[in-house]
């Protein structure tokens, strides 16, 4: 995140400079057209002489005239989950919450019953079983507008707006909403990776089996941020 934002001062900071070195060269060029054509390229020279820009004025210039892109930028930076919130200042309503709660009862319960959830038989009158990874991104929301985690992070951006929401809190919220958009992000890959390892060239069920583990560990970590969110929310909305 630091470094974001000073890349992003730094960019600003080179933006100046070309803009100063440009606005030299531009009255540079005027004060030599006018002065052949008009006797008042005199007192142009002189007002360009007299105030020339500074590094400071250029600066100024920039950052009062994209005040606006810049907040945005920053805020973006700091928490890409609070850009699905813009143009929106309410907290989540009652629905919202439960969505979390189901989410996060539905998440536990595939990882008590990983093998069961994650094994289908369907092959040979379903006397074959195979594991399968599909079943791991529609707990997380991946697979179905109705699923309760889908697109949850909206509702993770609503939650800065509830009232009673704890100040010590926040740090903690929202380092959780990133570690669950990080976690549910891998796995979603893994799984991903997992249903077409077997008919990949040097696939085969080791394959699957391997990035359905890894696919399993991230679950592990997107449960945790997701109970420190729930708990976050819960806190705020049993005290309102």
């Amino acid at each position: 995140m630091v470094n974001s934002i000073t890349t992003f001062l730094v960019a600003v900071m080179m933006a100046s400079d070309a803009a100063m070195a440009f606005t030299a060269s531009s009255r540079v060029h005027n004060h030599l057209v006018t002065s052949s054509s008009s006797s008042s390229s005199t007192s142009l020279h002189a007002t360009y002489a007299s105030s020339p820009p500074t590094r400071r004025d250029v600066f100024a210039s920039i950052i009062g005239s994209s005040a606006a892109i810049t907040a945005a930028t920053i805020t973006s930076i700091a928490n890409p989950t609070l850009a699905y919130a813009a143009g929106s200042n309410s907290p989540p309503t009652p629905d919202e919450i439960a969505r979390i709660q189901t989410g996060y009862d539905n998440i536990r319960y595939l990882l008590d019953h990983w093998e069961q959830e994650t094994t289908v038989c369907r092959e040979a009158g379903g006397k074959e079983c195979k594991r399968d990874a599909d079943p791991v991104r529609k707990y997380l929301g991946l697979r179905s507008t109705t699923d309760p985690l889908f697109q949850i992070e909206k509702v993770f951006a609503k939650v800065r707006f509830m009232e009673d929401l704890d100040p010590d809190k926040l740090e903690a919220f929202f380092e959780a909403t990133e570690d669950w958009n990080t976690a549910m992000n891998m796995s979603n890959s893994m799984s991903y990776i997992s249903q077409f390892a077997e008919y990949n060239p040097g696939g085969g069920k080791d394959e699957v089996l391997k990035y359905l583990n890894e696919a399993q560990t991230q679950v592990v970590l997107a449960e945790k941020a997701l109970k420190v969110i729930l708990d976050c929310v819960k806190s705020a909305s049993s005290s309102a």
